[in-house]
């Protein structure tokens, strides 16, 4: 991540888990966000935000329903 950009999502499985356990770290477990909230946050690291937001929840980093997202996984600092 040059400069704390994203310039591309990693084909490979373990690089992109890598990737988006620090992109989830953005967000506090227990939260519940609005898109735009997260869309909000997903900005400092890619001007892509929704292959970024989709990438979160199909790899199990993050949850929605109708109106919210909210973090579900990753690793979390004590």
């Amino acid at each position: 991540m040059p400069q704390g950009r994203i310039t591309a999502v990693p084909v490979r499985r373990p690089e992109r888990l890598v990737l988006l356990d620090q992109v989830a770290r953005a967000f506090e477990p227990g939260v519940r966000y609005s898109e735009a909230e997260v869309n909000a946050v997903l900005c400092r690291f890619s001007a892509d935000v929704a292959v970024l937001r989709h990438s979160l929840t199909d790899e199990g980093f993050m949850e929605q329903d109708r109106t919210h997202y909210w973090r579900c996984g990753g690793t979390v600092d004590l």
